[in-house]
């Protein structure tokens, strides 16, 4: 239970970041995109860094259903406790992105307008995923400490060479669709990023155990 519980408070304020950097961001950007997009990122990867320093000891700070699926593909997490850290990861989402939203007294349920399509989407989500489960897996085979670091960084720098911006995780992608704010994406658009993302996870999984693993 304790670690089921700090999957779903990780992932609520991952997501309480995510968006409510992005509802500062467009507030105080003046229309200048990339002011906007520097302030969104920057609040997520320190946020993932002290996220992970925080929960990382009670339940992995996985905060994301690919990297679950990816550690119960390694043996590392039994396939019934990864299922059940995904629920968490996913409601844990949705009452990130409810609590930016009462934050910034915005309606609490919103869908999102914001049409993320085509194939240099979902290719960029595809690289942010890989990108990401790669990070994790080589730290953790030689210098796990730096996995909070490398993490944030890894996320901060994606968010500006994918084109998507770097979801590179389902939990986020569903609850960023209840969000009709900078960060939201629409319900559409959801399946295709959802399947990029764990093609990248598993292609990631896949090649770590030959180049990484001991």
């Amino acid at each position: 239970m304790k670690r089921l519980v700090a999957e779903f408070l990780g992932t609520a304020f991952l997501l309480a970041g995510v968006v409510g950097s992005g509802i500062m961001a467009a507030k105080l950007a003046g229309g200048n995109g990339a002011l906007a997009l520097l302030c969104n990122t920057l609040p997520t990867g320190a946020i993932l860094a002290a996220l992970i320093l925080t929960f990382g000891p009670v339940s992995g700070a996985h905060f994301n259903p690919a990297v679950s699926i990816a550690m119960a593909l390694r043996r590392e997490l039994p396939a019934i406790v990864a299922g059940l850290y995904i629920v968490a990861q996913i409601i844990g989402g949705i009452a990130g992105v409810l609590a930016a939203h009462a934050m910034f007294e915005l309606p609490l349920w919103q869908v999102s307008l914001t049409m993320r399509t085509g194939p240099s989407q979902w290719f960029a989500e595809f690289v942010a995923t890989f990108g990401l489960l790669l990070t994790i897996f080589g730290c953790a085979t030689r210098t796990p400490a730096a996995i909070p670091y490398a993490v944030g960084l890894y996320v901060t720098a994606a968010y500006w060479f994918t084109a998507s911006t770097s979801f590179a995780n389902p939990a986020v992608t569903i609850a960023r669709a209840l969000s009709d704010t900078y960060a939201g994406i629409a319900p559409a658009s959801v399946l295709a990023f959802i399947v990029a993302q764990f093609v990248g996870a598993l292609a990631a999984t896949a090649l770590a155990h030959w180049l990484l693993d001991k």
